[in-house]
């Protein structure tokens, strides 16, 4: 085991219990040591995931300010699933003063992997001061990973009384992508609720047929929510097919 992985485990057998406080401060009940601290940062650049994960671990467990950059760092560059989620949830762990202007800052990445990863952070820490971060550009953003992490992060931060005007612009992206993102979208509007109903309407008429399928099984999720997506699609291809959706018939 290399030094860089013993240290990051000495951080989790630290007897620190990290709280998120109003003033943004994070308060412990024992002292997070220099040598911890340059030890677990080593570990979240270690060569092996599973080291990674452990120091992501250690960091949240005990969070400390020294944390957040190297944290917001390495949810740009991470290439595993699993590493990332634990970096997202050692986020949470540490004050929102500190780590919602670098997430509002990371959105705007040329990366696009720091884009997603930060629209996902935001939309686990659920501050809805972030907003006005969630653009347009971002909720239409031409990577499919930035365009999901964009919707979901939407729906939990949406205003009372935005929903319709978040929904008109995520029905332009019906129809969009393979399976997985369009079942993504579908599941999104769906939290919306009848917010999306005129939306939906008026993408049944969309003149692209997987716009209209997508509308259509979107719907009938809505209406029913037990329904399989998978299920749904299919029915509403057959749908359109036959000319339905405000299509005229042959």
């Amino acid at each position: 085991m290399t030094r860089s992985s013993l240290l990051a485990e000495e951080v989790v057998s630290v007897t620190v219990t990290g709280q998120v406080q109003d003033t943004g401060q994070v308060q412990h009940t024992g002292q997070v040591e220099d040598t911890d601290v340059a030890g677990a940062l080593r570990g979240l650049e270690d060569g092996s995931s599973s080291v990674r994960l452990r120091a992501a671990l250690a960091v949240g467990t005990a969070p400390d300010p020294r944390f957040v950059g190297k944290l917001v760092e390495r949810c740009a560059v991470e290439p595993e699933f699993f590493v990332r989620d634990m970096l997202t949830w050692a986020l949470t762990r540490h004050p929102v003063s500190m780590t919602l202007p670098e997430m509002l800052r990371e959105v705007r990445s040329e990366r696009a992997q720091a884009r997603s990863q930060a629209l996902h952070t935001l939309s686990k820490i659920g501050d809805r001061r972030a907003w006005p971060a969630i653009t347009g550009t971002l909720l239409t953003d031409a990577d499919d990973d930035v365009a999901r992490s964009a919707w979901r992060a939407a729906v939990v931060l949406v205003p009372d009384g935005e929903e319709s005007a978040l929904a008109a612009v995520l029905a332009t992206q019906l129809g969009r992508g393979e399976r997985e993102t369009r079942l993504s979208l579908s599941r999104v509007l769906v939290e919306l609720g009848e917010a999306i109903v005129p939306a939906l309407h008026d993408a049944a008429s969309h003149p692209d047929p997987d716009v209209r399928a997508h509308a259509l099984a979107t719907e009938r999720l809505l209406r029913d929510p037990d329904t399989g997506f998978g299920y749904a699609i299919e029915e509403a291809k057959r749908v359109v097919a036959l000319g339905g959706a405000g299509q005229e018939g042959p």
